[in-house]
């Protein structure tokens, strides 16, 4: 059978799946920072205003120039244009359910909320300070924790002074909460 009948794929990608983007959890809003927000917007504006038309311009040269079952540009363009139409439709879906909801309100208070930075001591008196945000705003390099996972689950609604249990799977650790601090409204 010819290649050109032939699907890539018998299913599409389940969307969540992209870039192994952690799902939201059933019942849950996606709750995200404005700056967040503000990013997914701008990849989502830049694949859609930028990216996207340069590849179809290069996908119809090269179906211009006859045979495609050989021709590199046509095929690889063919790939790339449906990487960037699936994650177009993650980045849709992903800003249709979020919940932007503004730190900046919390400012001044002790009490964890999402969007608090924390600094915390483990018993062996190592320091960490860690950002509570959005599913899709994570960055563990950066210290920035999604709001569903166990220690930020465990923070939230503590205050400074507090000692909490943090459980997992090498066992329950004590955590004191040192500092709680969130960005001042327009920051």
């Amino acid at each position: 059978m010819n290649k050109a009948f032939v699907k890539e794929s018998d299913h599409d990608e389940d969307d969540d799946d992209l870039h192994g983007a952690p799902p939201i959890p059933k019942g849950s809003k996606n709750y995200i920072t404005p700056a967040g927000y503000q990013r997914i917007k701008q990849e989502l504006l830049h694949l859609i205003d930028e990216e996207r038309p340069e590849v179809v311009k290069v996908v119809h040269w090269a179906a211009s120039n006859g045979d495609r079952s050989e021709n590199g540009d046509y095929i690889y363009g063919k790939k790339r244009l449906r990487e960037i139409d699936r994650r177009i439709r993650f980045l849709t879906k992903r800003m249709d359910l979020a919940e932007v909801v503004d730190p900046s309100v919390h400012h001044g208070s002790d009490q964890v909320f999402f969007g608090a930075t924390v600094t915390y001591a483990k018993q062996d008196g190592e320091e960490h300070t860690i950002t509570i945000v959005g599913i899709d705003e994570f960055d563990p390099l950066k210290g920035k924790v999604s709001w569903i996972s166990p220690i930020a689950r465990t923070l939230t609604k503590a205050r400074e002074g507090d000692t909490v249990v943090l459980h997992t799977p090498t066992g329950v650790e004590d955590l004191d909460i040192l500092e709680v601090s969130y960005p001042a409204p327009g920051e």
